[in-house]
């Protein structure tokens, strides 16, 4: 057996343990860090890294893959949902299931368990490596693997994920039972019930910022609580600018008073010339 060729070398060792540290750390980071959007950003460090090692192993089309597809579209798409929904700390983290914990917990011990296994039975006497699978190309390689060697477990791994799909789309469908009110019908319902008849104040009105967080101030420069949504009230998520408000505003008419002042003296001193 050529030594030569299965030892590692000086290269592959130092890349393998600095990634190796980068991609546990973000794997913790992920399960560890308390606001959402900080877990998705390091779960994506730990899929980039994944992605420089197939690409170091010579699998550049899953290198590829990794990259563009679970780093550039999953990973956006849950980042782009966690900013939709908007979820912070300050939300419920009330079990609503009884003992999932344990439940993960046991799968956690179980998975340990064949991870530790296979990693024993693996054997690291002779190095295949991909040199015989790439021979024609890298994508012939794959693709000729996928569709004659595993081509069941490829196409059950599909409709596992097809299945998957559908399911999430019908527990998520809600199908109406009642008839859609109409404009007019909610316009009614509203002058019988005593409410709000003219559409609800933009957030923002008067206070010299329209962004949804910060309330609308009423002429005597008190915030108005009809121009937010009550769930960034209950979250604390809003911007009391009524202070600020005034003071931009008393400062403005200052300075338009002192430019009409400015103005009508230029003028006196033109009708006297």
């Amino acid at each position: 057996m050529n030594t030569a060729a299965t030892a590692t070398s000086t290269g592959e060792a130092v890349q393998f343990w600095i990634l190796g540290i980068v991609a546990v750390a973000g794997a913790l980071a992920t399960v560890l860090m308390k606001k959402s959007v900080h877990s998705a950003l390091s779960l994506a460090g730990t899929m980039i890294v994944l992605a420089v090692f197939y690409l170091a192993n010579g699998a550049y089309f899953l290198g590829i893959v990794q990259v563009v597809v679970y780093t550039g579209a999953i990973m956006m798409l849950f980042l782009f949902v966690v900013m939709l929904v908007g979820v912070t700390a300050a939300d419920s983290l009330k079990e609503t299931i009884r003992g999932q914990r344990w439940l993960a917990a046991l799968c956690a011990l179980g998975f340990g368990i064949l991870l530790i296994a296979g990693i024993g039975n693996a054997s690291l006497k002779e190095f295949a490596g991909l040199g015989r699978a790439n021979s024609g190309g890298n994508v012939e390689g794959l693709a000729a693997l996928i569709f004659t060697k595993y081509v069941f477990a490829f196409e059950i791994t599909g409709a596992l994920l097809i299945t998957a799909a559908v399911g999430a789309m019908v527990l998520t469908h809600r199908e109406r039972t009642e008839h859609a009110a109409t404009q007019r019908e909610l316009s009614e319902r509203r002058v019988r019930t005593g409410r709000q008849v003219p559409p609800l104040p933009a957030p923002g009105v008067y206070a010299r910022h329209n962004a949804v967080d910060v309330p609308g101030l009423l002429p005597d420069g008190t915030p108005s609580e009809l121009t937010v949504n009550p769930t960034l009230r209950a979250r604390g998520q809003i911007r009391d600018v009524s202070g600020a408000a005034l003071q931009e505003l008393a400062a403005l008419e200052q300075r338009a008073q002192e430019w009409r002042e400015h103005g009508r003296s230029e003028d006196a001193k033109g009708v006297g010339k």
